[in-house]
């Protein structure tokens, strides 16, 4: 499972074994919702990028192409052909962001599909289901996500419901474990710490979370309308409540500003669509920060997107030529840019754990975030 190498500070470097291979962590999990990445990223691609991890989405499988046909075609892992780790997020936040018109009970959510209409029920044990059919490596537990700002009774009525959930998701993975026609036998569930913004519910709801002594845990429901500092000050307090002993997984966050001040704070798994959705729209990120291709000042540019990057894009083809794609829709603009992103982001992720392995963290995070602030716009 999870063994603990190095600490700096409250910082960690860990290894995270899997029946689908090691992981070393921290980690950046690249975003491939429906299996595969927006913007034309093959399973050959990540490979060549250095993804360790892929993730991909309990809701939106479930409502387009369905994840039991995935299992009778043999699982995720085969059926996007990738012989690594994938997590699935377990569609609690799709049914409450997308769903619009919802009905939460005790037992689940009723909800109407953002596809066709057609009404659906999830509750903790459809989760685990669908995600057991998917056979991924890292299942995340069945979860309400309340708004940053909501009121303190609707947060801590929300966050009891969630513990109660949890302990149904985890008697129904256990079950779905045992049974002869599962896909992945060895699936882990890894649990979620929600709270809002309120620090005592987060503390309490960590506490007994982490008693059930789960694979790994979660902290959710950052990332959704509080402020930047806001959510460091959510991870100061809450994260030494959580095992250090096990990988503990910021979702949905962020920036490469954001992550470093995460891992700082204990955090070792991270995932967010920044990287590929903004390099759709021309944005790449680079080490003096994120430089808009369409300006025209790139026009005719003959340099790589970032000097001395060993992407597949930055190693062959200019800042002017990816523009001029990006400007006539052709795909392979959103391509080049995605790749390049994503090989931006496993790649920081590599300097991390090597600066903790070296002990020097602090001074690395440091001059990272000093050349970030020379962005262009």
């Amino acid at each position: 499972m999870y063994k603990l190498l190095k600490t700096e500070g409250r910082a960690k470097r860990g290894e995270f074994e899997t029946v689908h291979g090691t992981v070393q962590t921290p980690v950046f999990m690249n975003v491939g919702t429906v299996a595969a990445i927006k913007g034309a990223v093959s399973t050959e691609d990540l490979h060549e990028i250095g993804t360790q991890i892929e993730l991909s989405n309990t809701y939106h499988l479930h409502v387009r192409t369905g994840d039991k046909l995935i299992k009778e075609l043999g699982g995720l892992h085969k059926f996007m052909v990738w012989d690594r780790p994938i997590l699935t997020d377990s569609g609690g936040f799709q049914v409450f962001s997308l769903a619009g018109l919802r009905k939460i009970k005790e037992e689940g959510v009723t909800f109407n599909s953002h596809i066709d209409g057609r009404k659906i029920f999830m509750g903790p044990e459809e989760s685990m289901q669908i995600q057991s059919n998917l056979g991924s490596t890292i299942a995340m537990a069945f979860d309400e996500c309340p708004p940053a700002k909501a009121e303190r009774k609707y947060v801590e009525d929300s966050v009891a419901r969630t513990e109660r959930w949890l302990l149904r998701c985890k008697k129904e993975m256990d079950r779905l474990n045992s049974l002869e026609d599962t896909v992945n036998k060895n699936q882990l569930l890894f649990g979620i710490n929600q709270g809002a913004v309120y620090p005592d519910i987060r503390i309490e709801n960590a506490k007994r979370i982490s008693e059930l002594d789960l694979p790994g845990y979660a902290v959710g429901g950052l990332a959704v309308g509080e402020t930047h500092e806001e959510m460091y000050h959510i991870l100061e307090e809450t994260v030494p409540y959580l095992p250090q002993n096990k990988p503990t997984y910021l979702m949905g966050v962020g920036t490469p500003t954001n992550i470093l001040e995460a891992v700082e704070r204990g955090i070792d798994f991270f995932d967010c669509v920044y990287p590929s959705r903004n390099g759709r729209h021309g944005h790449a990120y680079t080490k003096f920060g994120k430089i808009n291709l369409l300006n025209q000042k790139y026009e005719k540019d003959m340099r790589p997107i970032e000097e001395g990057c060993n992407c597949p894009a930055c190693r062959t083809y200019s800042r002017a030529y990816i523009r001029h794609l990006l400007k006539a829709k052709e795909m392979l603009g959103m391509r080049l840019m995605v790749l390049h992103n994503l090989y931006f982001y496993n790649h920081l992720m590599e300097e991390i754990r090597d600066a903790l392995d070296e002990g020097r963290f602090a001074e690395y995070k440091k001059q990272k975030i000093e050349g970030f602030s020379c962005q262009d716009d």
